[in-house]
């Protein structure tokens, strides 16, 4: 099982420099980032750099670890684009880039920014469309594509990734339509979720699966929970009662056996992100990631 991290994309390049390159030096896995413009919220001014010119960046000095976007809007950019971003980040990254992409939900930034929201369907039906265009051109020479939102005329991808197959992940927990989708196109999956969803989950990823032709064996699932790690029972037993976001939460004993048991549920990799952990690289985040690493994950590493 692997384990990779998710820092918050309000934090300064630098911050996410240090933070990248303190991972991947302590055995972490892969470094994921939000690909958004803005907050969900009232606060417009905070900072929020953008998802894949971090990434490029991020590239150049953590040189070791898979890096993605978790995950990429669809509505945000013509898949065909898209797909020359990503293929250019992982040369720059000698072949770690996996590209995570999703339809789109925050409704705020597509307000703001003059960009088509579209309804739940129209969106997913774009994302169906997206994941055609950008295999297409990953795995094609040159591409004709005649959907109904998205057309290209010999279009051309070159270079090609410097992977030979760079895995597209799609992100999303849609029992009827999204994981269809990924049972189609995907080749790693992603969802919030405690152990039981991702358990009902996969099952219906399975069924999606047997419906289209695909071994499900082909897809690696992806989970992602907010991380409460302390010795403090009376804490840990209040943030179980009202986190409103799948989470991990416990002492070290405890997380070990909620690790395993994402394994045994045949999660590949776990996500951690530091939203509850604070901004920068303060001292408690550090240690809390390093105690994690060494003293958690190593019950399945």
């Amino acid at each position: 099982m692997k384990f990779s991290f998710w820092p918050q994309p309000t934090q300064s390049f630098t911050v996410m420099k240090q933070l990248g390159q303190h991972i991947e030096q302590t055995g972490w896995d892969g470094l994921w980032l939000a690909d958004h413009f803005m907050p969900d919220a009232d606060d417009t001014n905070q900072p929020w750099p953008e998802a894949w010119t971090t990434l490029a960046a991020l590239a150049t000095c953590v040189p070791r670890v898979r890096i993605g976007t978790l995950v990429a809007g669809n509505t945000y950019r013509h898949p065909a684009v898209l797909a020359k971003m990503a293929a250019t980040v992982d040369h720059i990254s000698e072949g770690r880039v996996v590209l995570g992409i999703g339809s789109g939900w925050q409704e705020n930034e597509h307000q703001k920014y003059g960009i088509p929201f579209y309804s739940v369907p129209e969106r997913l039906k774009r994302l169906d469309e997206a994941c055609q265009v950008i295999k297409g051109l990953f795995n094609s020479q040159s591409v004709d594509f005649d959907g109904e939102y998205y057309q290209l005329d010999g279009a051309p991808l070159v270079p090609k990734p410097f992977q030979e197959n760079l895995p597209l992940l799609i992100g999303g927990g849609g029992e009827k339509v999204t994981l269809k989708i990924t049972a189609k196109y995907a080749d790693e999956w992603n969802v919030w979720g405690t152990v039981d969803t991702l358990t009902h989950k996969m099952k219906i990823l399975d069924q999606h699966c047997e419906t289209v032709g695909r071994n499900p064996a082909d897809i690696k699932r992806t989970a992602v929970a907010l991380l409460f790690l302390s010795d403090d029972a009376a804490f840990i037993e209040g943030i179980r009662k009202n986190s409103q976001r799948a989470m991990i939460a416990g002492n070290v004993s405890e997380l070990r056996d909620i690790v395993a048991a994402y394994a045994a549920a045949g999660v590949d990799e776990l996500i951690i992100p530091d939203f509850t952990l604070g901004l920068d690289c303060n001292e408690r985040k550090m240690a809390t990631l390093d105690q994690f690493i060494n003293e958690v994950a190593t019950v399945v590493k």
